[in-house]
């Protein structure tokens, strides 16, 4: 049996620039309001055929599943299913994105399997088939498979709507990543007990932030936020702590990403984002600390 070479796919992570959770649908999930950025830090995702009708995953972080529960495992077996295939694949997944930080990495793995698969197989399917097919793995899927820098994200998170005018801005963040995992479905959970005491009146960020961002403005802080925050930093307080920690060196707009633990600020140069990642990571020597850009 003849295979294809090896593709080999970046798998970008993402951060959410505000969150809104609007309440708890009939299907047990949430109506979310939020925008979308990619960043650069990334996985890589590697795909290789097998003369047998398996799909097996490897991956170099202990804390990643290797059995079907994988995202990406999934995206591959809907896609066999979809197209009644029987193909053998290997999926390889080099870890660089954190396991349960809120940064969408689980997510951009099964979008990058969908998208890289699509090529691989010769489906050649369109991005909108694909985000019709991501919706059905998780949340944030179809972010990624859309493949921009900014979006707006609303029902699950899953409707996707491109902002192609702001392409060409540039972001650039200091990401910290504190080492502790945060169940998604507990931090819901929470919320929803507590929904009353967090329903509050936010800015109009959807109209407004794109365009302070295409404008290049100074932005409030006001307009960065995340409804999710105050329940994932009080059950894992080191959450507060990252924040705190990015105020204290003077960066203004401080947000945890998703359901967290991660935390970003927004830099306004990348000779400021070094120094004072240099300065954080000596006094944090067990933080993971990233410099990141939109990309």
């Amino acid at each position: 049996m003849k295979f294809n070479s090896p593709l080999v796919i970046k798998s970008f992570a993402k951060l959410n620039l505000y969150l809104r959770v609007l309440g708890r649908r009939k299907d047990n999930f949430h109506n979310l309001d939020t925008l979308f950025v990619r960043i650069d830090l990334a996985d890589t995702i590697i795909l290789k055929g097998r003369k047998d009708s398996s799909i097996r995953i490897k991956c170099d972080s202990r804390h990643v599943p290797k059995d079907e529960t994988n995202l990406c495992f999934r995206a591959a077996e809907l896609l066999r299913q979809e197209f009644n295939l029987n193909s053998g694949l290997e999926i390889e997944i080099k870890k660089r994105i954190p396991v349960g930080a809120g940064l969408g990495g689980g997510s951009s793995n099964a979008a990058s399997t969908l998208v890289g698969l699509s090529k691989y197989w010769h489906l050649n399917l369109t991005k909108e088939k694909l985000a019709i097919l991501a919706a059905k793995l998780g949340s944030d899927v179809a972010f990624f498979v859309h493949d921009v820098k900014f979006a707006l994200g609303s029902q699950r998170g899953d409707k996707i709507k491109p902002l192609n005018f702001l392409e060409k801005v540039k972001l650039r963040f200091i990401l910290v990543y504190p080492g502790v995992k945060v169940s998604t479905p507990l931090i819901y959970k929470e919320f929803d007990l507590f929904i009353s005491e967090l329903t509050r009146r936010r800015p109009d960020a959807k109209i407004i932030l794109p365009e302070l961002l295409k404008k290049g403005s100074h932005i409030d802080a006001k307009y960065f936020f995340n409804d999710l925050e105050v329940i994932t930093t009080n059950l894992y307080p080191v959450v507060k702590k990252v924040k705190d920690s990015l105020l204290a060196v003077g960066l203004e707009s401080v947000m945890m990403s998703g359901s967290g633990p991660a935390v970003f600020a927004i830099c306004d140069s990348r000779t400021q984002a070094q120094d004072l990642s240099s300065k954080l990571r000596k006094e944090h020597k067990s933080w993971q600390i990233f410099l990141s850009s939109a990309i």
